[in-house]
């Protein structure tokens, strides 16, 4: 299938430099849909078109893009009135960038098949830096023939592009990476907090981790860039879709009958956070409850 008109919708943080990407790079029409005029503007002048609402990206694109904050946001666009599980063309396909629960993303495959209409979970990882670059990693679930049609797409945004195995695979590797990530942040928080008060520096500390086999993404970004200089910003991703991303992880484990201690114990510290104050900043804020 030739792909003549992409549908964007969700020009977010992360949502509009992956629009802005696979726009210069594709060579097809783009074709957006967002309410804030803002990020909507933004778009348009790197030569998209808007479009009236959901349906009018359904009626008129071969391929759409989903970027959401959520279940409940992408249970509208996919499922509310007009939404595209209604409104899809036939022979089309939509791909999911969201990081959302694994259930849901087998509920919407399951209503687009019945109508001719291929999907793909590819929820998306790394920064919002790497969004701007063009240098992701996308997680995707999906046939094996709507993989091949979409990973060059994909391509345009992402430097790795995996696919984990058929629907639902995608958001499975995406949740189980952030719960990962999350019970590490908490690890290095803990540890900042024992050897501070015991007389260790914690950009010691962490140099000192980073050589040995402590060492981790996670210590050297989340734990030198944002922990060690207290550097949490608001809209980055922030404390609320942490806990989001972990509720999802969560309700995962509990239907594969995984009790999950240390994620459980993660989201606990996340919620100390959030109640803190810290629910808009940036997730790795929760160091200083920890320390506290």
């Amino acid at each position: 299938m030739t792909i003549e008109t992409i549908g964007f919708i969700g020009l977010g943080v992360m949502g509009l430099p992956i629009c802005r990407n696979i726009l210069r790079k594709s060579g097809a029409r783009m074709l957006v849909y967002e309410p804030r005029e803002e990020a909507r503007e933004q778009a348009l002048a790197l030569g998209a078109e808007a479009a009236a609402s959901v349906a009018d990206v359904s009626a008129q694109a071969d391929l759409v893009f989903t970027c959401l904050p959520g279940e409940s946001q992408l249970r509208d666009v996919i499922f509310g009135d007009g939404g595209l599980a209604h409104t899809m063309k036939r022979g089309s396909t939509l791909v999911d960038l969201s990081t959302a629960p694994v259930d849901f993303a087998r509920e919407a495959a399951a209503a687009l098949e019945a109508r001719g209409i291929d999907f793909a979970d590819a929820p998306i990882a790394r920064t919002r830096q790497a969004a701007e670059d063009g240098t992701l990693s996308i997680t995707v679930g999906a046939a094996s023939d709507v993989f091949a049609r979409i990973e060059p797409v994909l391509s345009h945004t992402a430097t790795d592009v995996t696919h984990c195995g058929p629907v639902g695979c995608g958001q499975v590797v995406k949740l189980m990476n952030n719960m990962v990530l999350v019970q590490t942040v908490v690890a290095l928080s803990e540890a900042r907090a024992i050897a501070r008060r015991a007389g260790v520096a914690p950009a010691m500390l962490f140099d000192a981790l980073g050589k040995g086999s402590a060492d981790s993404f996670a210590l050297r970004n989340h734990g030198m860039k944002a922990i060690v200089p207290e550097l949490f910003p608001d809209r980055a991703f922030s404390t609320d879709y942490a806990l989001k991303d972990l509720a999802y992880a969560l309700r995962l484990a509990r239907q594969m009958g995984v009790d999950a201690k240390g994620a459980e114990l993660a989201e606990t510290t996340l919620q100390r956070s959030r109640a803190a104050g810290n629910a808009e900043r940036y997730w790795p804020a929760l160091a200083q409850v920890v320390d506290e």
